[in-house]
């Protein structure tokens, strides 16, 4: 059967970056969004709460919008 979930049970393994990288540029969640929004992709504050905390998946999509707006790379995040 295929797990899904990382080895700490979580439904992703970018939210702690995600985290650690939306902090360093002093973004709160809602910012973050915000920016993602302006960016073209529809997500909100609770959406990126429930990404940090390893509660929600990650499509391809996301993870390219996250990366450019964080300003890093798809490894800075998967890694």
């Amino acid at each position: 059967m295929f797990i899904n979930k990382s080895s700490e049970g979580k439904n992703n393994i970018c939210g702690t970056k995600v985290a650690e990288y939306r902090k360093n540029k002093k973004l709160s969640q809602r910012e973050l969004a915000d920016i993602l929004q302006v960016e073209g992709l529809d997500i909100d504050k609770n959406a990126i709460q429930r990404i940090e905390a390893g509660k929600r998946f990650v499509t391809d999509i996301e993870l390219v919008f996250l990366a450019k707006v964080l300003n890093v790379t798809f490894n800075d995040l998967l890694l």
